[in-house]
């Protein structure tokens, strides 16, 4: 299926999530489902135009190709793609991707979309509300189906507040101040660390020169968990994380009519010790909310996105920088 001949004439999608572990790329059909997931380890680089178009495309293409022979479509009319950093970082893939997906693959409507926006649509769907999207980073996204609201995202040195990096740093901090005798150590998190990395001394020296610190710091957001139900200082993190967490999500929920709150992303799997203080959080700022499971991931929010561009049926706001639609031209 060649773009020349695609052009114009597809009845299929595709459907994209770009985040920091690679591409994650489906094709499918609406009303008959998508293919599995093919996926690329290499995250789409940033540069001084920020989110490169180019290399993004360089890892697409084999894997549409790969997805071709077993996707039953005549072609591409649709293409969806979800990527982190879209909102601050998006404006090159704004100006050369529309055009560089109608080349390859005759993809005519296009919609670029912010990885929360994907991952508020995974999770919730076409419903008013807030979506909580935590891992190495954080960032709460909601809307009241008129247009879209979002609190923090702003990266591990200027924000993320309650994320992986976050809760990792603060333990490390704690671990710190044990190793020094300042006030507010943990000699649980100490040893853990040592643990983790060897002796504090080497600390610096080992995380300074990465260039994943954010990943580095998020590692030990587990060792801090596992520490909280026997360490108060341990818990302490846990509890200011849920709060940073609860104000996020109140920034961004409609404030009337009817309302629904999400978590989504890996940061939860730590369980009990960070969920439960986050309920309370939220039972306390957000009382007239109504808490659901998320029913899906940002690739899930992908694919529903496309259908409905497909199916010319889209429901959620349109917004220059969160989701972002290009469609043919008429006449």
């Amino acid at each position: 299926m060649t773009g020349t001949a695609a052009a114009g004439a597809g009845d299929g999608f595709l459907a994209v999530d770009s985040g920091g572990s690679g591409l994650r790329v489906v094709l499918g059909v609406p009303g008959r489902g998508t293919t599995a997931p093919r996926e690329s380890r290499v995250p789409v680089r940033t540069g001084p135009r920020g989110i490169d178009p180019g290399h993004l495309m360089e890892q697409l293409v084999p894997l549409v190709r790969a997805l071709e022979p077993d996707a039953g479509v005549s072609g591409l009319g649709t293409a969806v793609v979800g990527a982190a950093g879209m909102a601050t970082l998006g404006d090159a893939l704004r100006a050369e991707l529309p055009a560089a997906l109608e080349r390859e693959f005759g993809v005519r409507t296009v919609a670029l979309v912010a990885d929360a926006v994907t991952a508020y649509t995974g999770a919730l769907g076409p419903r008013p509300g807030a979506v909580i999207a935590a891992g190495t980073g954080l960032v709460a996204i909601g809307t009241d189906l008129k247009s879209w609201r979002r609190a923090d995202g702003w990266g591990h040195l200027l924000g993320d507040c309650g994320g992986g990096a976050w809760i990792g740093r603060a333990g490390l901090e704690a671990a710190l101040r044990a190793h020094d005798g300042r006030p507010g150590g943990s000699a649980a998190l100490l040893a853990r660390v040592e643990e983790s990395f060897g002796p504090v001394r080497e600390l610096p020296g080992r995380l300074y020169p990465r260039t994943d610190r954010p990943a580095v710091l998020a590692s030990f957001a587990p060792r801090v968990a596992a520490c909280a139900e026997s360490d108060p200082v341990a818990g302490g993190i846990l509890r200011e994380a849920a709060r940073h967490m609860a104000d996020s999500a109140a920034a961004v929920c409609p404030a009337e009519g009817e309302a629904h709150v999400s978590l989504t992303g890996g940061l939860f799997r730590m369980g009990a010790a960070l969920l439960v203080p986050l309920e309370e959080e939220l039972e306390r700022r957000l009382p007239y909310a109504r808490r659901v499971p998320a029913a899906g991931g940002p690739l899930e929010g992908s694919v529903q996105i496309a259908t409905e561009l497909a199916q010319n049926a889209l429901s959620l706001p349109g917004d220059e920088a969160m989701l972002y639609v290009v469609t043919p031209k008429r006449g």
